[in-house]
């Protein structure tokens, strides 16, 4: 339904990059998932009712915030489309996460409030009446969210939305709990056990697990997690692609909502090149990762030595040592500065932060690798993190 309603009502849908067509996806999805939840409630407070099952009900109330959630969706989406202003020239794009988080935060609380629910019914048991309509309710109801679970999950990995994919999960525990629900129903009837104290506290587990998953996935964006490997590599090849570009470090990535994203990095270039020409082929470089990455990028130009064969197999000599600490460890701006004495290597050394080693004991143990290798080079080291 959702890709039949794309098709009218969103011009250029296959576009997934464009932020217009991104705001009328997350649009649809949430227009579409407020009128089926509302349906949903609606039939299963008649089913609750009618059977008076507190695990339906409460089911049903689920449904509600559902709603509430699809409806909080659609307003992020239009608030995250407002132009940069003086006060936010970076634009709204993060409204995205903060509105996921809202769902997160909806999701967990209406799991505490079915838990509490539960457990009274579990210390004060009241009979479950048994009838077709609720079971047939409760079968459709399951099949209507885990469609909804499809087309969320679909549409949240084509535009890259956290908060869709956040509905997605929640949608997709829903139809989860739901058939815990019709399960307990039909025990209740055909064993005469009456479980649905502990089926609705069931239910309230899925919920607050999927409230919790959500929470995780829109909390890290906002404080600031590491850019996904893949738009990693894509920076890296269309850097590398060109003939002035001999190597590339120190990449960083401010993400200011999906599609927003402004870049950093540094890129080595032969210390022989022309200058205006290298400059001519970064700024070419920065154009190109805008148009086919929709990122802002700044990049500093780092000349190094290419033509010397000595100071070129000294690198490749540091960059397998330092590999002694990490395998992931690793060396830009490599020079060489011989005496009379000693002879100065001069360096940086990138470090993921899971290595649990001060900058002091980096440097030390760098030092010594290289010293034993040859005593008469002596290390002068700049220790970066790696943050992509």
């Amino acid at each position: 339904m959702i890709s039949f309603l794309s098709r009218f009502f969103i011009k250029n849908h296959n576009d997934h990059s464009s932020p217009v067509v991104r705001r009328a996806f997350g649009t649809l999805c949430g227009i579409v998932g407020i009128v089926l939840n509302i349906i949903l409630f609606l039939i299963k407070l008649l089913a609750g009712t009618i059977s008076n099952s507190i695990a339906i009900t409460a089911d049903a109330f689920n449904n509600l915030s559902d709603a509430g959630s699809s409806l909080i969706t659609l307003i992020g989406f239009k608030l995250s489309g407002k132009k940069p202003e003086p006060e936010h020239p970076f634009g709204h794009g993060r409204i995205e996460y903060i509105t996921g988080l809202i769902v997160a935060f909806i999701i967990i609380l209406m799991g505490f409030e079915l838990l509490t629910s539960s457990v009274s019914k579990i210390i004060s048991p009241q009979p479950v009446e048994f009838s077709i309509l609720p079971l047939l309710i409760l079968i459709v109801s399951i099949f209507i969210k885990l469609y909804m679970a499809f087309y969320n999950n679909n549409v949240g990995k084509k535009i890259n939305s956290s908060t869709l994919k956040a509905t997605a999960t929640d949608s997709l525990s829903d139809s989860i709990a739901t058939f815990a629900v019709l399960v307990s129903t039909l025990i209740s009837h055909f064993l005469n056990i009456n479980i649905d104290g502990y089926t609705g506290v069931l239910v309230a587990g899925f919920i607050l697990f999927a409230g919790y998953n959500a929470a995780k996935d829109t909390i890290s964006p906002l404080l600031g997690q590491s850019p996904d490997p893949e738009f990693v590599k894509n920076v890296e090849d269309i850097v590398m692609s060109h003939d002035v570009a001999v190597g590339i470090h120190d990449l960083i990535v401010h993400d200011y909502g999906p599609g927003r994203q402004i870049i950093s990095l540094h890129v080595e270039v032969p210390g022989n090149a022309d200058i205006f020409e290298a400059h001519d082929e970064i700024d070419l470089i920065e154009r190109t990762l805008k148009e086919k990455l929709s990122c802002e990028a700044t990049i500093h130009m780092d000349p190094v030595v290419t033509d010397d064969e000595a100071v070129n197999e000294l690198k490749a000599v540091v960059c397998t040592l330092v590999k002694d600490i990490d395998e992931r460890v690793t060396i830009h701006d490599f020079r060489m500065v011989s005496g009379p004495t000693h002879t100065n290597l001069i360096f940086d050394v990138v470090v993921p932060f899971s290595i649990k080693m001060t900058d002091e004991q980096i440097k030390e143990k760098i030092g010594q690798l290289v010293s034993d290798y040859n005593s008469s080079y002596f290390t002068v080291i700049t220790v970066d993190k790696a943050y992509a």
